[in-house]
């Protein structure tokens, strides 16, 4: 029997998830620091609830994600629990990052930092998650000597760990450097044996040779009167003029005139000539062509063009690591990330301005480091530490701190941050029955709030509607008795193909309803939603 379906990594529990439910955050303007105009976010708690709390307002936005989760090593951190059993640590993480990937915008990238004591596993995992075919690489980072050992009954000694790095979806492309260089590339030269004959194509003067009317030579070296050749396909052909032109007016032209022919179009191009050659395909079933630039005149006076360079696979940061125990004033043994790395990954896969995300935050290292470089920011950190730690270093930093990259980016401090406490479960169990109530904690504010986000709608007091999720979707909460004079009273507002949805504690039970209003009640039909926990694991 021939057995279809994906390749994929199994454990005891993978499939046991459950719908975690979307709690509200909600401000410590006691802890919040900084400029109160920013947008960038502290989050103390679960990052599992905190990732789920963000969907609605972050799905898609996140430009890079950096985590460092747990290494499930079977050692214990001060701060972490990394002594999980196996498939418990695979569960956590394979929620954790279906969530992440759902935050990330279509051109985002994930980084996720570990040590070959889960690598080969997460890394399955991701595969699953992101597709396999948006893996792009994996960069390897000495974070120790060989002679600074971590215990002395070690038997082998991990000086190495690796950061995976995905992709949403192809087309994504990192940040590259370049390096300058001279002529090297311009190595053609076209020689026109034949007259060739005149039309006009696309507004411009045109000299189309044939096949036996020129020669293109490819020189050894390469010089400011050289020709770079450039395959008119893919984005070349949205990207310039002379892509733009092949597409316009060129492309499908074998038609008429033929295979392997050469276009001489004048007042095309920035090089010191006022023309630019075009050939289309060679041979019946091609389709492709190229064409042929010279030196841009911005190159010729400096004498250089610019070459990308292929990010590196190995980085040397044991003296960084070694050396980053004071970096924002705080101290976080047996995990701290030196701000160098953090700058490394944010450099290449973000721009300025551009939203930076941690939910492993530990002493808070990548929101220090994506604060002075200019991009917004949030993280999520469960433990005291997040006060101790992260709130204590971006403290820090925008009073001016000069550790870490600080000089390198000539950081003089400013900005600031908005600290938030996730809101405890909507609905709790009766203490005395074996039902759910309302959360005694939660005032009505916040009962509306929850909901909404619960149902996906944008909470936005307006009138009788506590938010909407379109122009025409409304949905209305309230604790008091909804019957029929009730609901005609709220569908007067209402306007021409509008719909609105009701929640309650009260419902009359024989209600009936046009067809644009729906009534729930609080709690039943919330229990259906998602899981309503004191915590969630």
């Amino acid at each position: 029997m021939e057995h279809k379906g994906k390749l994929e990594l199994t454990w005891v529990g993978k499939y046991d998830d459950k719908v975690i439910e979307p709690r509200i955050l909600m401000e410590d303007r006691e802890k919040s620091y900084g400029d109160p105009r920013s947008e960038n976010m502290l989050i103390h708690g679960d990052n599992l609830i905190a990732l789920q709390a963000l969907q609605q307002d972050f799905a898609g936005r996140i430009k890079c994600i950096y985590i460092d989760p747990p290494y499930n090593t079977g050692s214990a951190f001060e701060h972490y629990d990394d002594n999980l059993e196996h498939s418990i640590w695979l569960s956590l993480m394979r929620q954790r990052l279906i969530l992440l990937r759902e935050l990330l915008s279509d051109d985002g990238f994930l980084c996720c930092q570990i040590d070959d004591s889960e690598s080969h596993y997460i890394k399955v995992l991701l595969d699953e998650i992101f597709g396999r075919n948006n893996y792009l690489t994996t960069l390897y980072v000495r974070v120790r000597y060989p002679d600074k050992t971590l215990k002395s009954d070690m038997d082998f000694h991990k000086e190495i760990e690796q950061i995976l790095v995905y992709r949403k979806y192809y087309g994504a492309v990192p940040n590259f450097d370049y390096d300058d260089v001279g002529f090297e590339k311009f190595i053609y030269e076209v020689k026109e044996i034949g007259k060739g004959h005149e039309e006009e194509i696309g507004g411009k003067k045109a000299i189309i040779f044939t096949s036996d009317e020129y020669k293109i030579v490819k020189k050894t070296v390469g010089d400011e009167y050289g020709l770079k050749e450039i395959w008119a396909t893919g984005t070349i052909l949205d990207g310039n003029s002379s892509g733009r032109f092949f597409r316009d007016y060129l492309t499908g032209r074998y038609n008429t005139d033929g295979y392997g022919v050469m276009y001489k179009i004048y007042g095309i191009g920035d090089d010191r000539y006022d023309y630019r050659y075009f050939t289309g395909p060679k041979k019946a079933g091609a389709t492709k062509g190229k064409y042929y630039q010279g030196v841009p005149m911005e190159k010729l006076e400096s004498e250089e063009v610019k070459r990308k360079k292929p990010i590196n696979g190995f980085y040397d940061m044991a003296g960084n690591f070694g050396n980053c125990r004071h970096e924002g004033g705080v101290e976080f043994r047996g995990g701290k990330k030196p701000e160098a790395l953090i700058e490394m990954i944010i450099r290449y896969f973000s721009n300025e301005g551009d939203w930076i995300l941690d939910s492993f935050l530990g002493s808070g290292s990548t929101i220090a480091t994506a604060h002075k470089m200019n991009r917004k920011w949030i993280g999520v950190e469960l433990g005291e530490h997040a006060y101790t730690l992260c709130k204590t270093r971006m403290d820090n930093v925008i009073n001016g701190d000069k550790t870490g990259i600080s000089k390198n980016v000539n950081w003089q401090g400013g900005g600031g941050y908005h600290f938030y406490e996730l809101a405890p479960s909507l609905l709790v169990k009766n203490k005395r029955l074996p039902i759910y109530q309302i959360n005694p904690e939660y005032t009505f504010d916040m009962l509306c709030e929850a909901i909404c986000k619960i149902e996906g709608f944008k909470y936005k007091p307006d009138g009788v509607y506590h938010g909407h999720s379109s122009e025409n979707r409304f949905i209305h909460i309230t604790k008091e008795f909804v019957n029929g004079e009730y609901i005609r009273s709220i569908a007067t507002t209402l306007g021409e193909n509008q719909s609105l949805l009701i929640y309650s504690t009260k419902v009359q039970s024989d209600l009936r309803l046009p067809d644009n209003i729906e009534v729930r009640r609080i709690p039943k039909d919330l229990l259906d939603k998602c899981t309503f926990e004191s915590e969630v694991r």
